[in-house]
């Protein structure tokens, strides 16, 4: 009987159980403090999303409560949780989503179907984290794996979650499914809703061939929960979705595709670098807003009639070996979590097989590590660069005071050390043992600079164990100090 209560409440968390499920948002902008009082002034503003770690659930940025007061939905979206590793989601990292979403009285919870970290005691390596959403293999496995895992989220949030399909630069040999078949057999498992962006089906068409078309056509779009729209550029051979740049119009065409099948309850603009004037972004969200108007009014014309991609023209589908799927649309008004796949617990060989592929995978592009067959070199070596850009990036975001130290050698010292040394433990860790890397090398060279260093390191260590190396590098330190 117990089971069965915890598949009913899961099922209503879902927002399934009727076609209403979190209800309608409308147009909506991705909350940044950098825009924060821009994003207060924009006309006919619906909800707006934020991304969960940036919150203190105890604390709101005024702008976001002064948001709230007026009527603003707001939706948490978290970047960190994991879901498509191989461990079970961490119990403290839901209940913060949990927490946040409390606090703001939000309809939903947002997350990625990506892995961000692996290794530790499931494959007996190195704990590693990439800093960044990397994709999950579209494997049996994987699929076993990412089902349970949404599942124990789902029982752990108050409210219903919803899955981020995402952009990547590589692709995992001897995949068995296409992301429309993926997503749709985890949406027939678990219930859980989806978040959909389109700018992610268009970086993923050009770096990997995959038909956006078809991805639409494969997916439940009954369980779409709301849309993300972003813009990119072309670096090294390659598309980067990096939410810095204007939205081109092939994302637009894929939105207008989404809209031609199915209206969806909201659609939201993201934006997380180099932001443009207050009225460049109201002028993106007019243009986003009329996309989806127009769209709608030819809902129900043939596939690809409203943009410049071709079902079945994409080069990059799983191949020979792919299952065929006939019917991928789901019933909303029945349980989907009934099935016996769905209450098939991932065992412990096939966690371990997934883990051990991952941390190969993550090991190659953070520690150096020789790259797992079947990877395109190349590929592996832009993901390699742009894992380390990033990260230089966030640690001058999370500690500004090591640029301003550093000056123009910041960037250069940061990416050397990160060719040698992975992160662990989250970026404002990775500022610290940067640090720590530089004065125990005697760096910087400038004895001012080094000074200044040498006390920012000092006041936001963490204490450690009187382990060796901590007594080398207190012994380090006191030098550097009497310098």
């Amino acid at each position: 009987m117990k089971q069965l209560d915890t598949q009913s409440t899961r099922s209503s968390r879902s927002g399934l159980g009727s076609r209403s499920g979190p209800g309608r948002l409308g147009i909506g902008i991705g909350w940044r403090p950098e825009i924060a009082d821009a994003v207060e002034r924009l006309p006919g503003l619906d909800w707006v999303e934020v991304v969960a770690e940036n919150l203190c659930s105890g604390h709101l940025p005024a702008s976001l409560a002064r948001l709230r007061e007026r009527g603003v939905t707001v939706v948490p979206h978290g970047v960190s949780l994991g879901i498509g590793g191989a461990e079970r989601p961490d119990e403290k990292r839901l209940a913060d989503l949990a927490a946040r979403a409390e606090a703001l009285g939000s309809p939903l919870v947002t997350e990625h179907i990506a892995f961000v970290r692996a290794g530790g005691a499931l494959t007996a390596s190195p704990r590693l984290e990439a800093g960044h959403l990397l994709p999950v293999p579209r494997t049996r496995d994987a699929l076993d794996v990412l089902c349970e895992n949404v599942r124990i989220a789902q029982d752990a949030l108050p409210v219903p979650l919803a899955l981020e399909n995402i952009a990547a630069l590589i692709s995992w040999p001897g995949e068995e499914m296409t992301e429309g078949q993926f997503l749709a057999e985890l949406v027939e498992r678990t219930g859980v809703r989806l978040l959909i962006d389109v700018a992610n089906l268009h970086t993923n068409h050009l770096n990997r061939g995959e038909d956006p078309v078809k991805a639409l056509d494969e997916l439940p779009v009954e369980a779409i929960a709301y849309v993300h729209v972003a813009g990119g550029m072309e670096r090294d051979g390659v598309w980067h979705d990096t939410h810095a740049h204007p939205v081109p119009r092939p994302v637009l065409d894929i939105l207008a595709e989404l809209r031609s099948r199915i209206d969806p309850p909201g659609v939201l603009l993201e934006r997380d670098d180099d932001f443009p004037p207050a009225e460049e972004l109201a002028a993106e969200l007019e243009t986003i807003r009329a996309t989806v108007t127009e769209a709608g009014r030819g809902q129900g014309t043939p596939p690809g009639a409203f943009s410049g991609y071709t079902a079945g023209t994409a080069d990059g589908d799983a191949g020979a070996g792919a299952e065929t799927r006939t019917d991928t649309g789901i019933d909303t008004n029945v349980d989907t979590d009934t099935g016996t796949d769905a209450n098939t617990a991932a065992d412990a060989h096939t966690r371990e097989r997934l883990g051990l592929a991952q941390a190969a995978l993550l090991s190659a592009l953070v520690a150096g590590t020789p790259a797992p067959e079947g990877f395109d070199a190349r590929r592996l070596g832009v993901q390699i660069r742009a894992l380390a850009a990033k990260r230089a990036d966030v640690v001058a975001k999370v500690a500004p005071e090591l640029p301003e130290i550093l000056g123009g050698g910041y960037r250069a010292a940061f990416l050397a050390y990160a060719k040698s040394r992975p992160m662990h433990d989250g970026y404002r860790r990775d500022a610290l043992d940067f640090a720590e890397q530089l004065l125990i090398a005697g760096r910087p060279e400038d004895p001012v600079a080094r000074r200044r260093l040498t006390h920012w390191w000092q006041d936001r260590a963490a204490p450690r164990p009187p382990g060796r190396t901590t007594r080398f590098v207190r012994a380090a330190r006191a030098a550097l100090v009497r310098r």
